[in-house]
């Protein structure tokens, strides 16, 4: 592991002196959609069979169907509740996880918006599976890549990513500061922000990943897979046609941390970046903990 990436994992006491693993390293995968709730929920739930089939049935047992930490566990009685969750009308926030309070780094998001304001603004659909790293070190990172292709192949993204980030609970407030240090330090390790930037990321890219799925209209303006291979040079790092409409950009064989202490950029990412740049989603708030000086640096970390 310590080739590719650091073992981080953060620890807090709750009632009783219990140690509670609240940060860790992990894999994240997250397709953003411009379509309405209604276009892309039957796709998100066979995308939800696809992951369900590679990490086990039984794996994700507790759900929250209204994003306040509400966890249920799953069960013949429940699951039907789900799906007319997912398949609501005015639209879905859902989440799975293992179990409450264990962060075993198994867990999946959806975000499925259906506007009805006036006047109306374009709808706006994010989901996000999540890996431990262990299940990267047991199946390697050629797996890892297959199911990325086979979630990919079945949703109407407009861009998409997978790679290493930090999975922590994004509604507690104090996190992002215990994130810090390390975020600085391993340019590669993704702070997802993914319930902001499901709102407002539209067609842009978030960010530079191991795996960077582009859709339209990004993809087109880049000249596809012949105008990307032209700009991108840095050995390792592959163009791969999807459907014509769509393609991954895969950079090297490993997902990388990097460490600016020890002077390791990531320059294949650092060469993305440049390329990708008039697309970039720029987060919208700053982070607690972080400074704006420290905001700077982290949106930038691939491009100064």
């Amino acid at each position: 592991m310590g080739e590719h990436y650091p073992r981080i994992r953060r620890y807090a006491l709750v009632d009783g002196g219990e140690p509670w693993l609240f940060i860790r390293e992990s894999v994240n995968i997250t397709f953003y959609m411009r379509r309405s709730h209604q276009e892309v929920v039957q796709a998100v739930m066979r995308a939800l069979d696809v992951y369900v089939q590679a990490v086990g049935p039984g794996t994700l047992g507790w759900y929250d169907a209204d994003s306040e930490a509400d966890w249920r566990e799953l069960d013949t009685q429940t699951r039907e509740t789900l799906r007319r969750e997912f398949l609501h009308p005015r639209g879905a926030h859902v989440s799975l996880t293992g179990t409450p309070g264990d962060l075993s780094g198994y867990e999946f998001s959806y975000h499925g918006e259906q506007s009805n304001e006036f006047p109306p603004r374009e709808p706006m659909c994010a989901v996000a599976f999540w890996l431990p790293t262990e299940y990267l070190e047991e199946h390697g990172p050629g797996q890892v890549r297959e199911l990325v292709l086979k979630l990919a192949a079945g949703l109407p993204f407009n861009s998409g990513h997978a790679g290493l980030a930090f999975l922590f609970p994004e509604g507690v407030l104090g996190t992002t500061e215990s994130l810090r240090d390390e975020c600085l330090r391993y340019p590669g390790l993704d702070v997802p922000g993914f319930s902001t930037a499901s709102m407002f990321i539209g067609t842009r890219v978030k960010g530079v990943h191991w795996l960077n799925l582009l859709g339209q209209p990004v993809w087109g303006e880049l000249g596809g897979a012949e105008g990307l291979r032209s700009r991108l040079r840095s050995p390792g790092t592959t163009v791969q046609e999807i459907d014509g409409q769509r393609g991954l950009v895969t950079l090297g064989p490993w997902p990388e941390a990097g460490d600016v202490r020890e002077g390791h950029l990531l320059p294949t990412y650092r060469e993305l970046a440049r390329v990708l740049e008039p697309w970039l989603y720029e987060e919208r708030f700053d982070w607690g903990g972080f400074s704006r000086e420290d905001m700077r640096r982290w949106k930038r970390r691939f491009l100064d």
